[in-house]
């Protein structure tokens, strides 16, 4: 039990640093982080073409942006995903294959760094989001105003 709530703590810790170091990513970002983030979304773009072939028949997934810390050691990965009904059980099964996707990283882009980063995969909901408000525009949905 203890050492479960350590390990939590300290996932909460690396969030928080991770947070603080690309809280401001796009005036710090230098160029060397934008490659490496290219490069890893091309990568982890064929990687989920092949995984959503074969595991999640059915579903588009959309590698969307990918964030690296200054230091490289972290990557912030955002994922669409299509069709909406099954998003949050297929985020859920990626972010436990993340030591999976890492070592297939570590193989092709990643072989000439020291170390690859962790990644950190999250559920990009911008399509929604912008949905959403346009719908509200529009008078649509449930906008307690119009």
């Amino acid at each position: 039990m203890h050492s479960a709530s350590l390990a939590k703590t300290q996932k909460h810790f690396k969030e928080k640093r991770l947070n603080f170091a690309l809280s401001n990513h796009l005036a710090l970002e230098t160029n060397r982080q934008k490659k490496v983030a290219n490069i890893f979304q091309e990568e982890l773009a064929e990687i989920f073409r092949k995984v959503s072939r074969e595991s999640f028949q059915g579903t588009l997934l959309t590698v969307t942006s990918v964030w690296v810390s200054p230091d490289l050691s972290v990557s912030k990965v955002y994922l669409s995903i299509f069709p909406n009904k099954n998003q949050k059980e297929i985020i859920e099964k990626i972010k436990e294959k993340a030591p999976y996707y890492r070592s297939l990283m570590a193989k092709t882009a990643a072989k000439n760094m020291r170390t690859t980063p962790e990644f950190l995969f999250y559920l990009d909901t911008t399509l929604e989001d912008t949905e959403k408000i346009e719908k509200a525009l529009r008078g649509e949905g449930n906008n307690p105003i119009l």
